[in-house]
């Protein structure tokens, strides 16, 4: 369970830094300055968590069922925001609604990054025991300051084409949401078994899936008569 959480933790950094690709350089040295600020800021509240405590929040299955309706909305919000850019690069005119959308989203950085981040104060905190507690965070902040336009600057150079950032952002969110059903699981089963199959049940889902096999097929050599008959007219 907690190598599946810190997986997930990475993917969200990962998430963090890809997202800051598409934004201008201004907005991503606010973006450090608000990470910094908020790891510099929080290790009053750092110092109150413990190990067991954290274990036992891992091991709370309705904390996890929270946490992963909140990962659950930040990923389709990723995911939206990603083929809405595949809309716009791929269309010749967009509606003005869906652009604005674009914007908006565009600018949303997301908010699982601060718990990461808060997360990972915790940690360093432990690892640096009779350190000063402020002087642990504010270091911290100020390698979270160099260290996020830092490698959204060298993610730009490694993939300078925007359409395999994109890709890449939406295939790494797809997999998040994967993760956090497993996260989710926490080693139990939400339903029972059951080892009798409801033929009835099965023979409509299968005749629902070739009946819109069928409709599709049938759509698509519509749509393609009409684009030759307009080529030939042409």
């Amino acid at each position: 369970m907690e190598t599946v959480v810190l997986v997930m933790m990475i993917m969200v950094c990962f998430n963090y830094i890809l997202k800051q690709t598409y934004r201008k350089v201004s907005f991503v040295a606010l973006s450090s300055v608000i990470c910094a600020l908020f790891v510099g800021l929080m290790w009053q509240y750092a110092i109150e968590q413990s190990k067991s405590r954290i274990s036992d929040w891992l091991a709370d299955t309705t904390l996890m069922l929270d946490i992963s309706v909140i990962l659950t909305l930040e990923v389709l919000v990723q995911m939206t925001f990603c083929i809405l850019a595949a809309h716009i690069h791929s269309s010749g005119k967009v509606k003005h609604y869906i652009i604005q959308i674009y914007r908006v989203l565009r600018w949303f950085p997301g908010i699982l990054i601060f718990p990461v981040l808060f997360s990972v104060l915790v940690a360093a905190i432990f690892a640096f025991p009779g350190v000063s507690f402020p002087l642990v965070a504010w270091c911290l902040a100020a390698l979270v300051l160099v260290v996020v336009p830092l490698s959204t600057w060298l993610l730009k150079r490694l993939l300078p084409e925007k359409e395999i950032r994109l890709e890449l952002l939406f295939l790494s969110n797809a997999l998040m949401a994967i993760l956090s059903i497993v996260a989710t699981v926490n080693g139990r089963t939400a339903v029972a078994g059951n080892t009798e199959v409801d033929w009835l049940a099965l023979g409509t889902v299968l005749l629902l899936v070739a009946a819109g096999l069928v409709c599709g097929i049938v759509t698509y050599k519509i749509k393609l008569k009409k684009i030759i008959k307009k080529q030939i007219i042409k």
